[in-house]
């Protein structure tokens, strides 16, 4: 059962770039949070939506909000995919799709690849919208203008 616009974000856990656990509870139910699930690591268009979530970053952070970034690659993999690219945020390992699952973010092109799905959830856990869409690029603007409605 997929989450859905209005739901509460239940708990969860991952490892990080650094392979530290990340706890969901640390974040989310505390301070307005995007998580965005992507493809994977160093592929043209997550590249292309990593970096304009980085060249927006500050743009999220003055909103109070913190970003996350979660695919099926491994830590090893995010690490030196954040590295490269200077990303300033979390990326989380869901290499066994626990967190893809809880969220029920569907496969893209019949089901070959993993979706590129935007949650934009407020800072009392609440999902506030669900983006979901191929292109990379065009999640950062939709997060920003949901986030200047609820902040």
């Amino acid at each position: 059962m997929a989450l859905k616009v209005g739901d509460l974000v239940p708990s969860f856990t991952a490892k990080d770039s650094n392979g530290i656990i990340f706890d969901s509870s640390t974040v989310i139910g505390k301070k307005p949070t995007v998580i965005y699930f992507y493809p994977k690591d160093d592929t043209r268009v997550c590249t292309e939506q990593a970096c304009s979530f980085r060249d927006k970053y500050e743009e999220f952070t003055d909103l109070g909000a913190e970003v996350i970034g979660v695919s099926g690659d491994s830590s090893t993999s995010h690490q030196k995919f954040s590295e490269k690219h200077q990303l300033p945020f979390t990326l989380l390992s869901d290499h066994d799709k626990k967190i893809r699952n809880l969220f029920g973010v569907p496969t893209a092109l019949f089901g070959l690849i993993p979706g590129r799905v935007t949650y934009v959830i407020d800072e009392k856990g609440n999902i506030r919208l669900i983006f979901d869409n191929l292109s990379g690029k065009i999640h950062i603007e939709k997060a920003l203008q949901m986030l200047k409605k609820i902040v």
